[in-house]
């Protein structure tokens, strides 16, 4: 049974986004510098649009938390769209301007997108009613509220990392990355690639797309550290830890593939060397001297590093337009081109990294329990003591 749900509203040119996160433990201490840190790490990178210098993401908190402590009750976040005073009138939700609306009216589709299917879906033919909600703004509150997942993890010793592996060829046949590897990016790079030397090469490719009105896809690989054994379940089909992470990081905007360890390669090969050996220490501790399954096995976790790469397509959004058709003459006519960014892939690594903290905090949670912040450290201490005395003498 999920623990934590996150439920978030908000269009891209509205008012502004709400995240609302149910389930956190009461006496969680809140870290609004880290808050604030993870949302400036979103907006972030080479190759951004001109939306991330309109906008200044500040989170405020309008429930669940008290004098700097959550109370158990559900986290509300609101995160305002300074954009909003250009599109008010036509974005407005209780009036707006036929005649602007009608300017602003998106009736090419773009490939790619979610705007032909969500017009048939929804039956709007002004596919901005589409396009609003399915923009990746959305994931602002993502971050805001992962954020809080990042604080319960940090209680217990779990931290998450994120880089960039590749970007279109740029890095395509580098090996999986680990945490040391993570440890020594340079976040405030601009593309925040884990191969530092590939920089340069990647910022040309950027400046060229741009140039040329396309845009680039790329690959990100999210790294949770010191992550305890037994979260996650093999029992149910829905219980498997990969496969929740997996969806989590799917339904981020533009990724169309997820890989856990190094899966990929592993389904080249021989299953003698595809799976990592199990060692103990002298004092106690299962190891592995490799970590191809990225810290999961039949869908629990097994105490080494949870390792997930994220595929994300090129933008959809292309200033130079894709053949389409418009909805009012049914003619071929090229996509209409919507303020967009050349990449977003140094944001999608802290996306992916906000989604993969709320999944391993929900389990986490829903393997530990307890409604108070006492109660959930007296559990893990019980389980940990447990885990460390496994499997006994018989």
């Amino acid at each position: 049974m999920r623990k934590l749900q996150l439920l978030t509203g908000g269009e891209s040119h509205g008012p502004g986004l709400t995240a609302l996160l149910t389930g956190l433990p009461a006496g969680l201490r809140v870290d609004l510098g880290l808050l604030a840190h993870d949302l400036a790490r979103r907006q972030h990178g080479h190759g951004r649009g001109r939306r991330m210098q309109i906008e200044k993401d500040t989170a405020e908190i309008r429930a669940g938390v008290r004098g700097g402590e959550t109370l158990g009750s559900p986290l509300v976040l609101w995160i305002a769209n300074r954009d909003y005073a250009n599109w008010e009138k036509v974005m407005g939700p209780e009036e707006i301007d036929p005649r602007l609306a009608e300017l602003r009216r998106l009736k090419s589709p773009r490939p790619g997108h979610t705007d032909l299917a969500g017009g048939i879906k929804y039956d709007r033919r002004d596919l901005r009613d589409i396009l609003e909600r399915a923009s990746a703004r959305e994931t602002t509150a993502r971050v805001a509220a992962g954020a809080f997942a990042r604080m319960l993890l940090r209680e217990f010793g779990v931290d998450i990392k994120s880089g960039v592996r590749f970007l279109g060829p740029v890095g395509a046949g580098n090996p999986l990355p680990n945490w040391d590897d993570l440890l020594r990016m340079d976040e405030t790079s601009p593309l925040r690639a884990i191969d530092r030397s590939l920089e340069p090469e990647m910022v040309r490719l950027v400046d060229q797309a741009k140039e040329e009105g396309d845009t680039l896809g790329g690959a990100v690989t999210v790294i949770a550290h010191n992550v305890p054994a037994g979260l996650g379940s093999h029992v149910q089909w829905d219980e498997k830890l990969d496969g929740r992470l997996a969806q989590a990081i799917l339904s981020i905007h533009a990724m169309k593939g997820v890989e856990i360890g190094s899966g990929i390669v592993a389904s080249q090969g021989f299953g003698s060397v595809a799976h990592d050996a199990i060692e103990r220490t002298g004092q106690g501790r299962w190891t592995r001297p490799t970590n191809r399954a990225g810290g999961l096995e039949g869908g629990v976790t097994n105490g080494e590093d949870v390792v997930i790469t994220a595929y994300k397509k090129p933008i959809a959004t292309l200033r130079k337009g894709l053949p389409s058709v418009d909805l009012d003459t049914l003619e071929p006519h090229a996509s209409q081109y919507e303020r967009s960014d050349v990449t977003a892939l140094p944001a999608a690594g802290v996306i992916a990294e906000a989604m993969v903290a709320l999944v391993l905090a929900d389990a986490l949670l829903e393997k530990l329990g307890g409604d108070s912040m006492a109660e959930v450290r007296a559990h893990w201490e019980a389980t940990m003591a447990l885990q460390k005395a496994w499997p006994g003498r018989g």
